[in-house]
């Protein structure tokens, strides 16, 4: 974990939480509790005097289903009137609970400084599997503990992996409640695992803080238990239409205070409506998970405002497509509590830069500015506050799109453009970041209540800077747009030479000069037909744009001709050379089969590559030195990005000779049930 800085993070302070949370759970956790409460007090103010910077919650855990009389799909310990799960989402009996949650089963002796004390018991992590048996002793030992879930906020972890930080705070808070309670049993789960989870449609965490008592929280324990009850409450009567519920907002980006609201999206689909419009469909379902909303709220006692919004899918495919700032937000930093294959797929393209706002979204943003200025002249003073704000936000975030930046919310756009157009490109003037930061706060107050009306002297300053600004921000547009089109010609020019230097290294021209590199390219290429001669043409087309746009005589049409000629040539040459290399490769590989999986090795001159299982998604892969007498060395664990890395540098052998001592190699590597295939 990252080293205390006072200076920069704020020691955070728990929330008052409802009456009566211990009165929820079962009897006898109940009665566990009630008989040990002064002890776990004082272990819960022990743990936030140590780690009070990075706890955000803990909460009295209820016994496991194994050991409840749970009814199915209803855990005991739910809090009154919450409704069972819906169908297909049980909980089953060999449900996998937290790392380190106790379960029955032989407790070996703890670490703590009481050497009494048992440690945690794992849960078996597959259904049905037998539990050696326990003696009464450690049976009742088992009974009387007190499980205590506790929440760490891992963001600034980065001296050491999760498991190390998890495993290392666990050790500490473990030793801690050996000295206070040896009956109190702590289990650490960091939020950024509490989130994976929930990527990963494995909801087992947020469904057991949702049936858990809170003794300490920051906001985010209240959050998860409103928004999973929710959840279930919206799916049991509604699961066919639902395809994403998402937590989402400040809370999820770590800027959340202790009155913020609880931002959840539901997104139902509506692509098989057929008895009502879309729009009947949205409203209608749309009251009744808002009802539920405060029906959530009532049961688990969270006082904050469950903030729902709810899109119906293809209202929010055309907010996709439209570049909308807050529906990139959404994607960005949503958490899914429920997902039908949706929700991290598209979270996952936008991640990888595959969602990307298009030509028409960036003029849309830019363009609305000008009109809402012409609006708000017209208008009341408190509509022009609302709309100069929009009118100078929406093409900054325009500016930052034209840039190659996601749209940002509005908190974050001006700090991006200081960053980007003031420092980094030295673009933009300090005092045009400044009337924005001076824009958005102004609108905030007002929206808050901390400031009642505008006059109207500063409703023309606000409309007078407005326009000054988008001024400005239309030349930033010009400027932006120079230095892109400069950079992709350069960039297209640099690429299609360097890819065909490559092409002519692996053909065996290794030093080819600037004036040579045309002529090889025809002689070693396009002259023995290797490579159609449209190529060349194409070729000679790149160049003549390059020279031109630098004598300034090319137009924005013909820039993008160029650049899309480029790509079509350096796609058939990189193409090409992937099936050249291809087929050199096949000449050093070795492809056996063993058991039901397939392996390969790689012979490169005194170097070799064992791939074990080449069907595997995640390849297991060593290197091994090739000895004088043809035997392969000790293999060291490698990686596909090694191997690659190694393919690029060297010239695969024209021949590759096998010795005998490699065959015993092979039974070493993939067992002796090994077969050499041959012509597969």
């Amino acid at each position: 974990m990252a080293k205390k800085k006072e200076t920069k993070k704020e020691s955070k302070k728990g929330i008052p939480l409802p009456e009566g949370m211990v009165d929820k759970l079962p009897k006898e956790v109940q009665d566990k509790v009630k008989a040990i409460k002064a002890k776990i007090d004082k272990y819960k103010k022990e743990v936030l005097k140590k780690f009070d910077n990075y706890v955000i919650g803990m909460a009295i855990a209820p016994p496991p289903p194994q050991q409840q009389g749970a009814p199915p799909g209803m855990p005991q310990g739910m809090p009154p009137g919450m409704p069972p799960m819906p169908p297909g989402m049980q909980m089953p009996p060999g449900m996998q609970m937290p790392p380190g949650m106790p379960m029955p089963g032989p407790p070996p002796k703890g670490k703590g400084k009481k050497d009494d004390k048992p440690a945690v018991s794992q849960m078996p992590t597959m259904p049905g599997q037998p539990q050696q048996k326990l003696t009464p002793e450690q049976e009742k030992e088992i009974k009387e503990r007190v499980s205590l879930l506790i929440l760490i906020d891992d963001t600034d972890s980065q001296k050491m992996t999760k498991e190390e930080l998890r495993n290392k705070l666990l050790a500490i808070m473990d030793n801690m409640a050996v000295e206070i309670e040896k009956r109190i049993y702590p289990e650490v789960i960091l939020l950024s695992e509490l989130w994976q989870s929930c990527y990963d449609a494995k909801y087992d965490l947020v469904r057991l803080f949702s049936i858990s008592a809170p003794i300490y929280d920051t906001g985010m324990v209240q959050a998860v238990r409103i928004a999973e009850v929710h959840k279930t409450m919206v799916l049991k009567k509604f699961e066919k239409y639902i395809v994403s519920y998402v937590l989402a907002g400040s809370l999820i980006q770590g800027k959340a205070s202790a009155t913020s609201d609880i931002d959840v999206w539901v997104v139902i689909d509506d692509t098989d409506v057929k008895k009502m419009t879309r729009a009947e469909l949205k409203d209608k379902l749309r009251a009744i998970i808002i009802g539920m909303g405060i029906e959530a709220g009532e049961i688990t006692g969270v006082k904050n405002k469950l903030n729902i919004q709810v899109y119906i899918l293809t209202d929010f495919w055309d907010s996709l497509k439209e570049a909308n700032p807050i529906i990139f937000t959404l994607l960005r930093d949503g958490v899914p509590f429920y997902d039908r294959g949706i929700f991290m797929p598209w979270k996952q393209l936008l991640k990888m830069g595959k969602i990307k706002p298009s030509a028409e979204a960036i003029d849309m943003f830019m363009h609305s500015g000008e009109q809402m200025i012409t609006r708000v002249k017209t208008e009341l003073k408190n509509i022009a506050m609302e709309d100069t704000f929009w009118a100078i936000l929406t093409p900054s975030q325009a500016a930052l799109m034209l840039y190659g930046i996601a749209p940002p919310t509005p908190k974050e756009t001006p700090q991006l453009m200081r960053e980007i157009f003031v420092k980094k490109e030295k673009l933009l003037e300090n005092k045009f970041v400044d009337i924005l930061e001076a824009n958005i706060k102004v609108r905030k107050d007002l929206e808050h209540g901390s400031r009642q009306d505008m006059s109207g002297k500063e409703i023309d300053k606000l409309l007078n800077d407005a326009e000054d600004y988008l001024k400005r921000v239309k030349k930033l547009f010009t400027q932006i747009e120079t230095i892109k089109e400069k950079e992709d010609i350069v960039k297209v020019y640099d690429h299609v030479f360097t890819t065909i230097r490559d092409v002519l290294r692996l053909e065996g021209k290794e030093k080819v000069s600037d004036v040579e590199i045309i002529q090889e390219f025809e002689n070693e290429l396009i002259s023995t037909g290797k490579i159609p001669a449209k190529n060349l043409r194409i070729l000679n087309e790149v160049l003549k744009g390059k020279s031109d746009y630098e004598a300034g005589k090319l137009t924005k049409p013909e820039v993008e001709k160029v650049k899309k000629d480029a790509r079509v040539l350096t796609r058939f040459l990189i193409e090409y050379m992937q099936r050249k290399r291809g087929k050199e490769l096949e000449k050093a590989r070795i492809r056996v089969k063993h058991g039901s999986k397939f392996g390969e090795v790689l012979l490169f001159g005194d170097v070799a590559f064992i791939i074990h299982d080449i069907d595997h998604e995640e390849k297991e892969i060593s290197k091994s030195k090739i000895k004088e007498d043809g035997s392969l060395a000790t293999p060291q664990k490698s990686s596909m990005e090694e191997m690659e890395k190694y393919l690029a540098k060297i010239d695969i052998p024209e021949k590759v000779f096998i010795k005998e001592p490699i065959f015993e190699n092979l039974k070493d590597f993939f067992g002796k049930d090994v077969q050499v295939l041959i012509n597969y």
